[in-house]
């Protein structure tokens, strides 16, 4: 998987482009959410889904920066349906705001990527006072897929199709040797910014691990949720943090992967048959790979998503 365009078993590498990976399907029956679409993989996610004809929503912090996307995508695309929704994921009055209009619009819910993420140096709340890190990249992403959870069963038992809900994590999880999901997140005398990061990936695969188990357990044989590992691409993610990003920019811009190679791993999810019925997993360069030890830990799991439903709950 760490040689650089060599294949796997799915027949796409790290060097796959997400075109490549959904060349020839047709999504056209499909809707779809990408958080965070308004620039890097999000983007080009958003683009990609909209060329194969799925409906895609993009779910946005900056709704006047998102216009540009979809001015891009519908000068490449003209018949694109594309459509903008205005998300905060470090605020959850912001993410029940949008599930409330999202359920009141009356459209499906095929595909729900969570892909929106951010990197910050310094130790930052959020607005419902937790560790800004947790609060964006997994507790909004989390609360997100929960409220939405009944619409996607609507949608795809009704039309008998498989909904994805699809975890963009990192490789950074598995910087996160010793995980501790309490309070302690909030604990600025020991905030690390790298850690808090790669505690909230860790948290993406668990998140999807259990809500695989859980849809099972439920026996709803007909939604699959999986993570992954985009690859390690120069985008504006590393914005706030200078040291990462002079490394980004310089020693390793000419091993990174570019936004479309970037996106792949994402759209093959979205949308590639091979990976129908597949659960629970996490994949890197469109082929399944195992995560840290941590990551596959069940018990962990449950102890990540009954502390996450307290931070959610209430508020």
């Amino acid at each position: 998987m760490w040689l650089f365009g060599k294949k796997g078993e799915s027949g796409f590498s790290s060097s796959s482009t997400a075109e490549e990976v959904t060349n020839g399907i047709d999504g056209s029956r499909l809707t779809a959410i990408v958080t965070g679409a308004t620039g890097g993989i999000g983007a080009e996610t958003a683009r990609v889904l909209a060329l194969r004809g799925v409906h895609v929503v993009m779910a946005v912090r900056n709704t006047e920066m998102c216009r540009k996307v979809k001015e891009n995508i519908l000068t490449e695309t003209p018949d694109a349906k594309v459509d903008i929704m205005e998300l905060d994921l470090s605020s959850q009055a912001s993410v029940r705001d949008f599930a409330t209009r999202y359920r009141s619009s009356g459209l499906p819910l095929h595909i729900l990527i969570n892909n929106a993420g951010v990197l910050a140096p310094k130790f930052t709340l959020s607005k419902d006072k937790t560790e800004l890190h947790f609060a964006t990249n997994h507790l909004g992403h989390f609360l997100l897929t929960n409220l939405l959870l009944e619409t996607m069963k609507i949608t795809c038992h009704e039309q008998k199709t498989e909904g994805k809900i699809i975890n963009v994590s990192s490789e950074a999880h598995r910087l996160v040797l010793n995980p501790t999901f309490s309070d302690q997140i909030n604990d600025k005398s020991s905030y690390n910014h790298i850690y808090a990061y790669g505690l909230s990936k860790l948290a993406n695969i668990l998140h999807a691990k259990e809500l695989s188990r859980l849809l099972k357990e439920e026996g709803v044989d007909y939604i699959t949720t999986n993570s992954l590992h985009p690859g390690v691409i120069v985008t504006d993610l590393f914005r706030n943090c200078s040291i990462l990003s002079v490394i980004f920019n310089s020693v390793l811009k000419c091993v990174a992967k570019d936004v479309s190679q970037g996106a792949a791993t994402t759209c093959y999810l979205a949308l590639n048959p091979k990976v129908k019925g597949v659960s629970g997993e996490y994949f890197c360069d469109s082929n399944l790979v195992k995560p840290s030890s941590k990551a596959a830990d069940p018990k962990l799991a449950k102890e990540l998503w009954e502390f996450s439903l307290t931070l959610t709950t209430s508020k």
